[in-house]
């Protein structure tokens, strides 16, 4: 009888541990993403598919942004600051490694930057890291910066994905083979169709729930629907917004409807005629409906823009009355400029949603002012050529979802071609103030400054409106930073 008993008990434990196995929550994700990234390495692109992708998931920087854009320890567990915000010395974690095996030290951090400022460097923005006057080994976990002169947001600029820490074995094949120190290892990338990540069980810091995670590319409305309905992907942080309703009344999903930092425009040639001339610029301004525009491209989720900022950061002022919608005021500034039956132009459209149906409501409207405009519609990695590298067009939508990158205005070979020495100048004071009553009052001029000179057609604050299986929790609402942290990703029954 004893032995029927422990027979019974075993077989029972046995049930037990199998119906256990059963409901346990999957560790597996599957994220479809817009766009494909041209590369893997963030330090030398610009494109935010990238730092989707890998941005503290394979990567991560000295600091970390958070959900609400506050600055975070990342691999600098601490630091210290120069009275006169000269000097920083940042105290490294310990035992940290590569996902090749090799440790991470004070020596990976100064090769990083000075990866970053050297004269054939790639990155994207070199200009936020050209302060940094030397980086010194003190110690294996001990590194010091000296800048040539103080910025109000080091902290945050090493932060982004442009400043993530690569290690000199590594870093030339970090493109096709990123190596970082995040949670998460690169594994494969099936071009055209996905890259795969595993978790990196050796991680130096807290950690991860999911063991897996592919970021499969969907640029079609319609198919990432489908993937969704039929549970082939398990959610997408950028969904497009006229579909929403399909999800909202289902309970197998989640909507997450947030802001982020990507301030939608009509970009502008700035060095290209007729667009040169600010009257024709001051004219397409007039000649912009944005609540149509937000209407029909976002179905409302957008938040119009009157300048580069974004409406919930504290530094925003709404300057959407600067130009408001007045067609015939368009017709008169065009005719000032010598246009008066208006002028042909192009208009490169990338393959995202809301660049392609905004790029038909504006030619709607542009042609009742009597500018016609030809879309074309390009490939990403096309519009990374021809716009952003070649500056080969007249007229662009896109997306800017760096954060506080207004700064790009003063930089006159950037794609739009914008050149004021005014801008410049206020633009430079202001990186340079800690005092944060004096950096608001900079940047509210800074805006208007862009605004009025009509540099570029300011359109709508892009929604991130994301869509997850309803078992799926810890993933961002807002975005103050490009990228898709998995960290705290985890499925619950």
């Amino acid at each position: 009888m004893g032995k029927l008993i422990r027979g019974l008990g075993l077989a029972l434990a046995l049930v037990t541990a199998l119906a256990g196995t059963a409901s346990a929550a999957p560790t597996e994700i599957r994220i479809g993403v817009a766009l494909e990234p041209p590369t893997l390495d963030p330090t030398a692109g610009a494109a935010e598919a990238i730092d989707i992708v890998v941005y503290q998931n394979v990567f991560e920087g000295l600091t970390r942004i958070d959900e609400n854009g506050a600055v975070q320890p990342g691999l600098a567990t601490s630091w210290t600051i120069s009275d006169d915000n000269l000097t920083y010395t940042f105290k490294l974690a310990d035992g940290v490694t590569f996902h090749d095996g090799t440790s991470f030290d004070a020596n990976d951090v100064k090769f990083s930057f000075d990866r970053i400022g050297a004269p054939d460097s790639l990155n994207a923005h070199k200009e936020f890291y050209s302060v940094i006057q030397s980086v010194t080994v003190i110690d294996p976990l001990t590194v010091q910066f000296k800048l040539s002169k103080a910025v109000g947001r080091f902290l945050f600029d090493i932060g982004r994905g442009d400043a993530v820490i690569v290690a000199p074995e590594s870093a030339a094949t970090n493109a096709t083979n990123p190596i970082g120190t995040g949670p998460f290892s690169f594994v494969q990338w099936d071009k055209g169709s996905r890259v795969v990540l595993e978790r990196y069980d050796p991680y130096w810091g807290k950690p991860v729930a999911l063991t897996k995670a592919s970021f499969v590319f969907i640029s079609d409305t319609a198919t990432v629907t489908n993937a969704l309905l039929a549970e082939d992907i398990d959610g997408t942080n950028n969904f497009a917004a006229e579909a929403l309703a399909v999800f909202e009344n289902d309970p197998r999903f989640h909507v997450l409807i947030g802001t982020t930092e990507g301030e939608t425009i009509l970009g502008t040639n700035n060095k290209k005629a007729p667009f040169d001339n600010l009257k024709v610029r001051q004219a397409m301004a007039y000649a912009l409906d944005r609540k149509a525009i937000i209407d029909g491209a976002t179905y409302g989720t957008g938040t119009p823009i009157g300048s580069a900022f974004a409406p919930h950061n504290p530094y925003y002022v709404d300057l959407t009355g600067t130009y408001p919608y007045d067609p015939e005021k368009a017709k008169a500034l065009l005719a000032e400029a010598g246009y008066p039956d208006g002028f042909s132009a192009t208009l490169k459209l990338p393959p995202v949603a809301y660049a392609r149906l905004s790029g038909q409501i504006i030619a709607s409207q542009f042609a009742k002012v009597g500018i016609k405009l030809e879309l074309i519609n390009i490939e990403f990695a096309q519009w990374l050529e021809d716009v952003y590298t070649n500056h080969d067009f007249d007229l662009t939508i896109i997306s800017h979802v760096e954060p506080f990158d207004i700064g790009n205005y003063a930089n006159p070979n950037y794609y739009w071609g914008y050149d004021n020495p005014k801008f410049q100048a206020l633009n430079e004071t202001l990186n340079g103030t800690t005092d944060e009553a004096k950096r608001k009052e900079l940047a509210i001029e800074l805006q208007k400054i862009i605004a009025d000179d009509a540099v570029n057609g300011y359109l709508f604050e892009l929604a991130q409106t994301g869509v997850w299986n309803a078992k799926l929790t810890g993933m961002w609402k807002n975005s103050p930073i490009e990228g898709l942290v998995l960290r705290d990703i985890h499925w619950v029954d």
